[in-house]
């Protein structure tokens, strides 16, 4: 037995039955995984949205207009929320296995982050290829039409 697992002994012999309630801390980390994963997901898609007003505007000006920066911003926020969201189950499960001897799906806290961050690893892909999209619709430009 090494020093780690004697020290989980110990804390389970001290805590014997009571249920061990986690901190505000523990429970904030466990709430922003999910927010995290939503945020991802609606700022990746929010480059659309971007997308389209932009070439609106360029139709109607009849000419080139720069590509707006915003959709720069939000094509690089997608995946790093995504990425965040997992950094922060991690960090979770660490602080649940150091400070309280427990797994991740022994708690709420825990549990609810460890369910959402698979959604977070599953939407990761989809927001790498919105930030794909944003960086080809930068160079490539739209047809204005005959109009002009």
């Amino acid at each position: 037995m090494d020093s780690r697992e004697l020290i989980a002994k110990r804390r389970v012999h001290e805590q014997g039955n009571r249920i061990v309630r986690p901190g505000f801390a523990t429970v904030a980390a466990a709430l922003m995984v999910p927010l995290l994963v939503v945020a991802g997901v609606v700022t990746s898609l929010h480059t659309q949205e971007i997308q389209h007003t932009w070439a609106d505007r360029q139709r109607e000006a009849c000419r080139e207009l720069p590509f707006p920066v915003s959709e720069y911003a939000a094509g690089w926020a997608g995946p790093v929320l995504g990425v965040a969201a997992v950094a922060v189950c991690v960090l979770l499960a660490r602080r649940l296995r150091g400070r309280y001897g427990l797994r991740l799906g022994e708690t709420w806290p825990g549990l609810l982050a460890g369910t959402t961050v698979w959604f977070s690893v599953l939407t990761i892909p989809m927001e790498l290829i919105q930030l794909y999209v944003v960086h080809t619709a930068g160079g490539a430009g739209i047809n204005l039409g005959d109009g002009c």
